[in-house]
C-alpha cells in the first residue's frame, strides 16, 4: 500500500562555506556523501552511498539539485 509516504524533511547546510561532495575510494569503490569546507578542505561525512537511490535520498534531504562532484 503506497498511500502514506514519509515526507523527507529538508535539512540545511552552509551554502557559502560548504559544498556537497562524494568521496569515493579507488581501492574498494566505497562512496560517502558529505560536505567539504571550501576554506579548509575538510570533509564532513553524512551518509554511505550504496546505489543511486541513496544518492537521490541524500539530494532530497538537503535540497540539492545540481550535480555532485566526486573526489578520489
Amino acid at each position: 500500500m503506497g498511500l502514506f509516504k514519509k515526507k523527507v524533511a529538508v535539512q540545511h547546510y552552509d551554502k557559502e562555506n560548504m559544498k556537497p561532495v562524494i568521496r569515493a575510494s579507488i581501492c574498494t569503490g566505497e562512496q560517502v556523501a558529505g560536505f567539504k569546507d571550501v576554506h579548509t578542505g575538510k570533509i564532513e561525512e553524512v551518509m554511505l552511498i550504496r546505489n543511486s537511490t541513496d544518492l537521490e535520498k541524500f539530494k532530497a534531504m538537503y535540497g540539492i539539485e545540481e550535480e555532485i562532484v566526486k573526489e578520489y
